[in-house]
């Protein structure tokens, strides 16, 4: 008798949580990335620029000309790239008429890849509340169902595409150029049965680490 009890508890509970009613909130980062969507793109930039090819700067006063960069993407690469120069021998130069050599960055482009699927109900988002209704300074809500997996993956790939011409800066004539090379960074998360995140990937943190 206890054994047919607990057969059907097992079989009752899981259709009496899907029944539930629930709420969730809609998730807000600060800054706007997260940190995994910083540490995806960084640590793809860093892979592309280590396979960079300094040798011809040794010895040099260079000028790193990052103009070419959008905003984005320019106060980490920029500050990457600088330490593989001086790694190289060179002696970086921050004015311009000091330096012998230009050395143009550019990049192909720097962000993330993102990939879901899901075996389930996904959360259904239902319209603001709150912001008509009370007048002004009233806070507007979102009623979101809860979202019902069976399964579930979220895959994100990071890419980054470094390359750099370097001239004198007299003649405006080419030394040396090297890339564009590409540098690649995975998150993998798995969800079963509402157990997870089960991590996979090359960037902190991870329970395993797997090359994309």
């Amino acid at each position: 008798m206890n054994q047919k009890w607990l057969i059907l508890g097992f079989l009752v509970l899981p259709a009496t949580v899907i029944g539930l009613p629930g709420c969730s909130t809609v998730r807000v980062t600060s800054p706007s990335a997260t940190a995994t969507q910083q540490y995806l793109t960084s640590e793809a930039v860093s892979k592309a620029i280590s396979k960079l090819s300094f040798d011809l700067l040794r010895g040099r006063k260079v000028f790193i000309d990052n103009s070419y960069l959008s905003d984005a993407e320019k106060e980490f690469a920029t500050a990457e790239f600088r330490a593989a120069v001086l790694q190289a021998g060179a002696f970086v130069k921050a004015d311009r008429n000091e330096a012998e050599m230009i050395i143009e960055m550019r990049s192909n482009g720097i962000g993330i890849d993102h990939y879901q699927s899901l075996v389930g109900l996904p959360a259904i988002y239902g319209p603001p509340t709150g912001s008509d209704v009370s007048g002004a300074g009233a806070i507007a809500q979102t009623v979101v169902t809860p979202e019902i997996a069976i399964t579930k993956n979220i895959r994100q790939v990071g890419y980054a595409s470094i390359s750099y011409v370097a001239y004198w800066s007299d003649t405006g004539e080419i030394v040396a150029q090297s890339g564009p090379y590409v540098g690649k960074t995975l998150r993998e998360d798995w969800w079963f049965l509402g157990f997870g995140p089960q991590t996979v990937g090359n960037v902190p943190v991870v329970d395993r680490t797997m090359e994309p």
